[in-house]
């Protein structure tokens, strides 16, 4: 699991240069041969968003105990930040669907969807240290009912 937390620490912080890259783009800068329209609230959304991923890869290689669930809720928000670009772009009817846009959208949203799966994975199978423990693993048990 140790190997999968790294791999999704990194996927993270490449997810985050992605965003941040998104961000650069939509307001009105030009990298080479991409180029997008100004759209001041995918800026707002896309640099949350990126922030999120950055936190979560740095739960994730710095090997904090809150790291899983960081992964999960970074996952969970960016993935959620991207359904709503994919919603405004169908909603508005004026918007400039190109097809970069469009494969962004897609190609974020299918990553990030499988992170959040393998992450919800590893929380279903994983240990769990619990507080004042001195870093002893106890398997989950269920609460008496």
């Amino acid at each position: 699991m140790d190997a999968l937390r790294k791999a999704l620490g990194g996927l993270s912080a490449s997810y985050a240069l992605v965003f941040f890259t998104a961000v650069l783009l939509h307001s009105g800068i030009t990298l080479g041969p991409l180029s997008q329209p100004v759209i001041v609230p995918a800026v707002i959304v896309e640099t949350l968003c990126g922030l999120a991923m950055l936190a979560g890869a740095y739960g994730a290689l710095a090997g904090r105990a809150w790291a899983w669930d960081g992964l999960i809720y970074t996952h969970a928000a960016a993935l959620g930040g991207v359904l709503m670009g994919m919603l405004a772009v169908a909603m508005n009817p004026s918007a400039v669907a190109t097809t970069l846009l469009l494969w962004y959208h897609g190609t974020m949203a299918a990553v990030l969807a499988g992170g959040l799966g393998a992450a919800f994975y590893v929380s279903r199978v994983r240990p769990v240290t619990t507080p004042g423990s001195a870093g002893i693993r106890r398997l989950r048990r269920r609460a008496p009912r």
